[in-house]
């Protein structure tokens, strides 16, 4: 940085008078501003005491006065990266995010090693959405922060993105050093970006543990909560950091998605309104917010903010999927044109692309363009299933270690263990299946609530499959081992886990989470007075209700028809297990009888529960509680038979699904028996 005018000083004093500015900036501004100031009477336009100026004004509170003291130094200093870092910071403080942006961007460029702009520009890029840019700039910070020099080459790894490498590096160096929280929260960053988000809350869980006012860590712990659903736990962890750096974007943003978890969407809404006051030109942002909104119930404004975020950024696929999955939405002729073009573009991401696709199929379903429709659904699948790991041999594996274990002498043996609430109501099956429909009719009356489909039944049971030693038994076994108080005691924390959904105060309430049926017997062990509903569908309508579906996340098996109709056998057949060993244990809804017989079926439903008839579960439309799933605009309208039986325009490109549903298909809603292995059990490849 290039010094100023006016008469010389004697070297020592002035640094002795600098140094002891920047001494005073963090824990005294008020002091620090006073000395800068002074400096500046004596040696005027001084540039480092222009910019101790400027940032113990920003650090007062007073960022405006900043920006009118930084932004000249940074037009006279174009080359000093700290001027443009600190600039940065206060043009973020007065809520111009996407200039912050800019500067910040600078200023890593200028002066790579500054820890500090990396991490304020990675902050920045999550708040926009820039998944991609910010693992990238926190990487870097990383590095730029690392002092061990033992640590310097996971950290290169990690900013060159070599996990494989890092994470050896990091476990060599954790045998030798494992209380190395730097090292540890390194490791967990290795575990993040291969999605094994359990393993880095734990060692995120140790490195709070030996250092709880590492604040960098506990915002990955609140990360890591969060991608695997515990919004409830992710939230005092997040607000605990906003108490210390309110306007940090980063904790914003992730404030933000959490409350929308936690189904607190009034606040996100609060939080998406004022980022956008700060960034408003950045597509990924409304998008977020017409999320919210949406679910919320604001559907007209959602689709508002969906198209504003497709007039910043044409090529977002997954804003054009987002109207299409409104169900209800239509597009034009206008807007087929505009996603072709996008989707002819050869430097479209792939998760673009296949974004496109979805809507495209839906777009031209709707045309009644059948054959086009299902190709664009077809590569749309193709692409997506690519990107996934899943193996099919897994819930074969899960089906009979059930089967093994829930044997009617088993339950007798189990029978009256477990927590006695019989608060939840269970809406388990395949997704697309008339869950949402189910939820929407049972949240009618007013002794039940609904909620979402709630993470707390996997995260239980993995819990109690990672405590299993080395060689013991897994889970479902795992379970057999238990006592009647662990199981109680399993029970009450689900219900613990879950009481912050619940904002009614209504005696019931109801977690929809659709894969909970392969947890059905662990459900009936811990909370047995707990109603369970399967949901069912035609094999053909709901399978294939799914293969158009893109999932945010999970539902790896619905990219493939014929691992699809796999996967149903699968469900079928559990669920056929427990109807043999619990009868009467699990109402089933079959969704074609649903729409035929709505009062019927409704009454039928009602009486399993327990509850007496109430006539607004017919008028289930009216209900304006907030819907989080793919069918929420759906049910907020009468039930239709139109799209009972849309499969059948597509049924000529279904055979690869009929194949590896098998006797499934040809019986339902009749159960075929299990008993022998059948000829079909291994699904083929989809054409």
């Amino acid at each position: 940085m290039k010094a100023g005018g006016g008469a010389a000083q004697p070297v020592g004093s002035l640094d002795s008078a600098l140094a002891h500015a920047l001494d005073l900036i963090e824990g005294q501004p008020a002091l620090a501003l006073e000395q800068a100031t002074e400096i500046l009477k004596t040696v005027p336009g001084h540039p480092i005491a222009t910019l101790l100026v400027g940032m113990a004004q920003r650090r007062l509170g007073d960022p405006a006065a900043a920006l009118d003291t930084l932004e000249p130094l940074v037009r006279s200093q174009p080359q000093a990266g700290a001027v443009h870092f600190e600039c940065g910071l206060a043009l973020a403080d007065a809520g111009q995010g996407e200039a912050a942006v800019g500067l910040l961007r600078r200023a890593v460029e200028l002066s790579p090693a500054l820890p500090g702009a990396w991490q304020a520009l990675a902050d920045h890029l999550t708040a926009i959405g820039d998944t991609a840019g910010a693992d990238a700039a926190y990487a870097r910070h990383i590095k730029a922060a690392t002092r061990d020099p033992r640590l310097l080459r996971p950290a290169a790894a990690l900013c060159e993105n070599d996990i494989p490498l890092a994470e050896t590096l990091l476990r060599e160096h954790l045998c030798e050093r494992p209380t190395d929280v730097a090292a540890i929260r390194m490791f967990a960053e290795v575990a993040a970006r291969l999605g094994r988000y359990q393993d880095a809350e734990n060692l995120l869980t140790r490195c709070l543990e030996l250092a709880p006012g590492f604040h960098g860590a506990r915002h990955n712990y609140a990360v890591a909560l969060f991608r695997q659903g515990k919004h409830a736990a992710a939230l005092p962890e997040i607000e605990r950091l906003l108490a210390i750096e309110p306007r940090n974007p980063n904790y914003r943003s992730l404030h933000a998605a959490v409350l929308a978890g936690v189904a607190e969407y009034a606040r996100a809404i609060d939080i998406y309104v004022q980022a956008l006051k700060e960034y408003p030109r950045q597509a990924k942002i409304w998008l977020s917010y017409g999320h919210v909104l949406k679910t919320s119930g604001a559907a007209g404004e959602g689709i508002g903010a969906y198209r504003r975020a497709l007039e910043l950024e044409p090529r977002l696929g997954e804003a054009w999927w987002s109207l299409a999955n409104l169900k209800t939405y239509r597009f034009d002729a206008a807007d087929m044109a505009r996603m072709r073009q996008q989707l002819a573009r050869g430097d479209l991401a792939a998760e673009d692309r296949y974004h496109f696709h979805f809507a495209l199929g839906k777009a031209l379903e709707d045309e009644q363009r059948y054959a086009d429709s299902f190709e664009h659904y077809r590569q749309g699948n193709a692409l997506r299933r690519a990107q996934l790991h899943y193996d099919p041999e897994r819930i074969d594996g899960h089906v009979k270690r059930s089967k093994s274990l829930f044997t009617r002498e088993f339950l007798a043996r189990a029978s009256g263990q477990g927590a006695p609430a019989a608060d939840p109501i269970f809406i388990v099956g395949l997704p697309r299946a008339g869950s949402t429909l189910i939820e929407q009719i049972l949240s009618s009356h007013p002794r039940v609530e609904g909620t979402m489909e709630l993470p707390d039944v996997p995260v239980l049971a993995h819990g109690i499959g990672t405590q299993a030693t080395d060689g013991g038994p897994r889970y479902p076994q795992v379970l057999a081992t238990l006592s009647p108080g662990q199981l109680r005691a399993l029970g009450e924390e689900y219900l613990a886990r879950t009481r912050i959904q619940r904002k009614t105060g209504r005696p019931y309430f109801i977690d929809k989470l659709p894969n909970n049926f392969l947890h059905v017997g662990f459900i009936h062990l811990m909370l047995p007075n707990a109603r369970i509903i399967d949901a069912r569908r035609h094999p053909l309508g709901g399978c294939f209700s799914a293969f158009k579906q893109h999932f945010a996340r999970g539902q790896n098996f619905t990219y493939d028809l014929a691992e699809l109709g796999a996967y149903y056998r699968s469900y079928v057949e559990l669920m056929a297990h427990f109807d043999a060993v619990l009868p009467g244990r699990v109402h089933r809804v079959f969704y074609e009888r649903l729409v035929d017989d709505t009062e019927h079926e409704v009454r039928r439903l009602l009486e399993y529960c327990g509850l007496p008839f109430e006539p607004a579960c017919l008028r289930f439309y009216e209900n304006e509680r907030a819907v989080r799933t793919a069918s929420s605009e759906q049910v907020r309208v009468p039930i239709y038979r139109e799209g009972l039986e849309q499969w059948r325009h597509f049924e000529a490109w279904l055979e690869p699904l009929k194949r590896s549903l098998g006797t499934v298909l040809e019986r339902y809603p009749q159960v075929p028996d299990f008993a022998d292995p059948p000829h079909d059990r291994r699904p083929l490849q989809s054409q």
